[in-house]
């Protein structure tokens, strides 16, 4: 068994499937699960496969539109089982946080999905639906339905003295149709109307993966994201390993630059990456050796050279290119220049959005 959390990202792999290591996986929803209303194809099969493996399922979601009620039943539809107290969100993170500074009772002004005042109200704290309320705080979540009329509420509020918080600070959400304006664009509108920074309670802070762990008894969890500012991030602040799936936001060239926080320990297609072995990633001298792939240094700075081929799942040469580029720059995130040396990978780097002009050495 690899212990992946002791070493640098990516580099030990895991010889035994997750499922069969972690006991418990905190599965982010949006981009991993589902996109859209729909799941991800494959994704609840293995999520089955995991659970007969022994690995228990929380779900842990920035969206904060829903009540777990809401969620559970979306995923149990999905051919996901699910009960309300496996879903943690976003909204209770937010009425948690703002019942603790305020006290019971508190009146507050909810922007956003229907989750958001619902996660209040059990909250024991008290909705209003105006600035002309005198609300002690506006919380804003993401809700499809948010427009002109629930922000304007909010600048107010904010502008008289409401503490502004936000359940979270994603720019977008997959869909079907690409990334879409999330909570963190609509939070940005209040925020630079009254210049007043927002209380984020959403991931990355560690408290909603620390209340799923409380929840579900998890002595190894592991965290599945498609995130890196939220999700792998988020693990690393609770102290939980972390696998990154390329079904949501994050691309391979977004993971190639990724800073030191932002670094998960396995990579897979999606999350049936949880049902397989992940291959080491080795140093050979001056390179990097995943699978049947190979990656050294080229000619020009931050310029690596790919070669080989034959990998099993698709992703050794990125996790090769990723461990080679991050050995370079241990405390710091930047853009790589990636040349193929051979057929075959050139068409993995055409694959992944990597390709490159420059001339590399063969």
């Amino acid at each position: 068994m690899s212990a992946t959390g002791a070493t640098a990202p990516l580099v030990a792999g895991s010889d035994e499937p997750p499922a069969q290591i972690y006991d418990v996986a905190l599965l982010d929803l949006d981009g991993v699960v589902y996109v859209g209303p729909d799941a991800v194809p494959g994704v609840p099969e293995a999520l089955a496969a995991a659970r007969t493996a022994g690995m228990r399922l929380g779900f842990v979601t920035n969206n904060a539109a829903r009540t777990p009620e809401e969620v559970a039943a979306h995923l149990t539809e999905l051919g996901v089982a699910a009960g309300a107290d496996d879903v943690i969100t976003s909204s209770q993170a937010a009425a948690t946080v703002v019942a603790e500074l305020l006290g019971a009772g508190a009146r507050v002004l909810p922007v956003g999905g229907p989750g958001v005042a619902a996660a209040l109200t059990a909250a024991a704290l008290t909705v209003v639906d105006s600035a002309e309320d005198a609300p002690a705080a506006v919380v804003q979540g993401y809700g499809r339905e948010v427009g002109w009329v629930q922000l304007a509420e909010a600048v107010v509020a904010v502008r008289n003295g409401a503490r502004h918080v936000a359940t979270n600070a994603d720019a977008t959400i997959p869909s079907p149709r690409g990334p879409l304006p999330g909570n963190g664009a609509m939070v940005g509108v209040v925020r630079d109307i009254t210049g007043r920074e927002p209380l984020i309670t959403g991931k990355p802070d560690p408290a909603m993966h620390a209340e799923c762990v409380r929840r579900t008894g998890a002595r190894r969890p592991l965290v599945v994201g498609d995130r890196l500012d939220t999700d792998i991030e988020g693990a690393r602040r609770a102290g939980a390993a972390s696998l990154l799936v390329l079904t949501g936001i994050t691309d391979p060239g977004i993971l190639l630059a990724a800073g030191p926080e932002h670094r998960p320990d396995l990579l897979a297609g999606d999350a049936a990456g949880l049902l397989h072995p992940h291959p080491p990633v080795t140093a050979d001298g001056p390179q990097w050796n995943c699978g049947g792939w190979t990656v050294r240094a080229g000619e020009g700075e931050d310029v690596l050279v790919m070669e080989g081929g034959g990998d099993g799942d698709g992703l050794d040469g990125l996790r090769a290119l990723c461990v080679a580029h991050w050995s370079r720059h241990p405390d710091e995130g930047v853009p790589a220049s990636v040349v193929a040396a051979g057929a075959a990978a050139e068409e993995a780097l055409t694959r992944w959005g990597l390709a490159s002009d420059a001339a590399g050495e063969a």
